[in-house]
């Protein structure tokens, strides 16, 4: 590491003044997507892929464009147009511009007071895009933990509102979540997390339960070079729960239950149950859904991992797979072997250990 450079337990921050955060890919690993219907999940971070913010203190306020990720030069139209087809739009600036508009807003509603100065933003991230791995809310994430620090303000918001925030700069830009994916990429490590309408509604957020990542059994993730668009994926099924449509509502709830009988099943380690519940989640949401909503390449890998007797449901709303292998190494190797024929991605998933310090700690709720 450089030597100009201190390593804290938030980042890093440079002797220039420089502020680096990653925030990590998110797994959801039960109980979804019964977060944004006032259900309960069980997510972790995910250390296999990051986005990583850089705040560097400057006389003008810049956001820097990504030399990949907001591309406007290309070599020809025909350039543009692949480009376009695979990456979409848009990249990471107007997610750093909208949570720098929000963290002033909140700021400004708390009376917290900033001090002047300006900064330059910029970003790079590896998450796979539009694989349902919070590879956008990861970038936002980021960008909030600088803003804390640079403006000295850690202190005065607490880790259960961080997630809300990052939540309102992405619904600022059109973007279809839930709060799931910002718990656990603001807290770090597995959490459990209960949205009961009582707490959201008392409380302005869920209550979140750092779970010890040494209970999860060894996971795997697999996903597709080219997936659909996650936030496509949640269709109708908001307005039916809205309408009151008794399949949906139903199936909710047991989605949520899922995620209650499977933190009992962790911490017993009771594998052969935590098997059992995420197949059962993925089919919950397959039979709200439907297949034609799914998508043919998102169900063809959770079938790819069952057919070597593999527990498997969606990581998110589509484009990665988090699978089980309850009988072990050969079973492992069997999926491995599946999924290359199938052209797909396989990794050995590690979780990042809790995210929050010392200060971050004493703004939690007793």
């Amino acid at each position: 590491m450089d030597q100009n450079m201190n390593s804290t337990r938030e980042g890093l921050i440079s002797g220039s003044g420089a502020i680096q955060h990653k925030a990590y890919a998110r797994v959801g690993l039960l109980g979804n997507p019964s977060d944004v219907y006032f259900g309960k999940t069980i997510s972790f971070s995910l250390a296999n892929f990051w986005a990583s913010v850089t705040l560097e203190p400057s006389p003008h306020l810049i956001i820097n464009p990504h030399p990949i990720h907001d591309l406007v030069q290309f070599d020809s139209l025909d350039h543009l147009v692949n480009r376009l087809q695979s990456e979409g739009y848009y990249g990471g600036v107007r997610l750093l511009m909208s949570i720098c508009k929000l963290f002033h807003k909140h700021c400004k509603d708390n009376n917290i007071n900033l001090s002047p100065g300006n900064f330059t933003l910029s970003y790079d991230t590896n998450i796979p895009r539009q694989a349902g791995l919070s590879g956008s809310s990861a970038i936002v994430c980021a960008a909030l933990s600088c803003l804390l620090d640079f403006y000295k303000v850690r202190h005065l918001i607490k880790v259960e509102v961080r997630p809300n925030l990052i939540l309102s700069a992405e619904k600022e830009l059109g973007i279809v979540a839930g709060l799931q994916d910002r718990v656990a990429q603001v807290y770090g490590g597995l959490v459990h997390m209960d949205f009961s309408k009582e707490n959201m509604d008392k409380l302005g957020h869920g209550i979140y339960t750092p779970m010890d990542i040494s209970l999860l059994p060894p996971l795997h993730l697999i996903y597709a070079e080219n997936p659909s668009d996650s936030g496509k994926v949640h269709s109708t099924i908001r307005q039916r729960w809205l309408n009151g449509d008794e399949l949906v509502i139903s199936s909710m709830k047991e989605v949520a239950d899922i995620a209650a009988e499977g933190k009992s099943a962790i911490l017993e380690k009771n594998y052969q149950k935590l098997a059992e519940l995420m197949n059962r989640n993925f089919d919950l949401r397959r039979r709200m859904f439907g297949d034609e909503c799914l998508g043919a390449l998102n169900i063809e890998m959770v079938e790819v991992a069952r057919r070597v007797g593999a527990a498997s449901k969606f990581t998110g709303s589509g484009g990665a797979v988090v699978a089980f292998c309850p009988e072990g190494p050969l079973q492992v190797k069997r999926l491995e072997d599946e999924c290359r024929k199938a052209g797909f991605s396989i990794q050995a998933i590690q979780v990042v250990p809790s995210c929050l310090n010392d200060v971050d700690l004493k703004t939690l709720s007793k």
